[in-house]
């Protein structure tokens, strides 16, 4: 059976990072709620499977998350491993350990459980819906900034209400702030989902996925990733100011941080430009620096 940590190492740097910030029970939840949505990526995202293929095992993926049956479990990873869905060792690595993966899910607590699978089938049926509209050959292009949106809602907006949930769960002192955090969390996924697709504007081009929609100016696109990311700094100071567990803190500052870096190097010098490991480990550092001396998470 895998070990959900390496699984995390090998296919997320930056959740690699802020996830084991999180406390327990809310570490090894979010652990495998993150895997369960690489799982179903993967196979959005699987360029060398026909349309159908993916469509189907974006199905079959959702059940096994309805009514987990290992037997199952283990012929569907046969038969998507027969003819690999990726060329990353990381997402193949997770895809044969997807029956480990659902196994330990099922362990969680069951409120927690809850959480986790209503979350990942209802992003799970979000990707098909997307997959359905691409071509044959995986090309997928969005038509405006409506859809868009929408995209970023099926895979980022739901991860931040997923968390929220979590969050509220483990802390009910949370109370107080939760319809803040709840007015602030698709935007929240919104911007960090924004600042990757212009990052990655031209590899995701290379590989038939448009989602900078036609007539859409890119500023235009960079301009709202940063009136959602004051979203996200709306979110991150309600959960500090709740009383929020540090680390709660820590795991959704940190990406703010780093995608308002990667927006302004982004803008300055174009897409594929990222920023460097070394300005990762930096900022992690003085974000737990403010931390430790009782400083707001966010600068500004």
């Amino acid at each position: 059976m895998g070990d959900p940590d390496r699984l995390l190492a090998e296919t997320s740097r930056t959740f690699a990072l802020s996830i084991p910030r999180l406390p327990e029970p809310v570490r090894t939840e979010v652990t495998l709620a993150y895997l369960l949505f690489r799982i179903a990526d993967t196979f959005e995202d699987a360029a060398a499977w026909p349309r159908a293929r993916r469509l189907a095992a974006l199905a079959d993926f959702a059940a096994l998350l309805e009514h987990y049956d290992p037997e199952r479990a283990r012929a569907l990873v046969r038969a998507w491993l027969a003819d690999p869905p990726s060329e990353h060792p990381g997402y193949l690595a997770l895809v044969a350990d997807t029956p480990d993966v659902l196994a330990r899910t099922q362990g969680l607590e069951a409120r927690a459980r809850a959480v986790v699978i209503a979350h990942a089938r209802r992003t799970t049926h979000g990707m098909a819906g997307f997959v359905e509209r691409s071509t044959e050959g995986g090309s997928l292009r969005l038509a405006d900034l409506a859809d868009l949106r929408a995209y970023c809602y099926v895979v980022a907006g739901i991860v931040g209400e997923l968390l929220t949930d979590l969050f509220a769960l483990a802390s009910p002192s949370l109370v107080a702030v939760e319809p803040t955090l709840r007015a602030h969390v698709a935007a929240f996924g919104e911007g960090l989902q924004l600042v990757n697709i212009v990052k990655d504007a031209d590899d995701d081009a290379r590989d038939g996925r448009v989602y900078l929609p036609p007539g859409v100016a890119r500023a235009d696109v960079l301009a709202l990733a940063r009136r959602d990311l004051d979203e996200a700094d709306a979110y991150v100071r309600a959960l500090q100011s709740g009383g929020g567990h540090r680390g709660f803190v820590e795991f959704t500052a940190l990406p703010v941080i780093l995608a308002r870096a990667t927006l302004d190097v982004v803008e300055a010098e174009g897409p594929g430009t990222k920023i460097s490991r070394a300005r990762v480990m930096a900022e992690a550092a003085a974000l737990d620096a403010r931390l430790d001396a009782g400083e707001s998470a966010l600068t500004g």
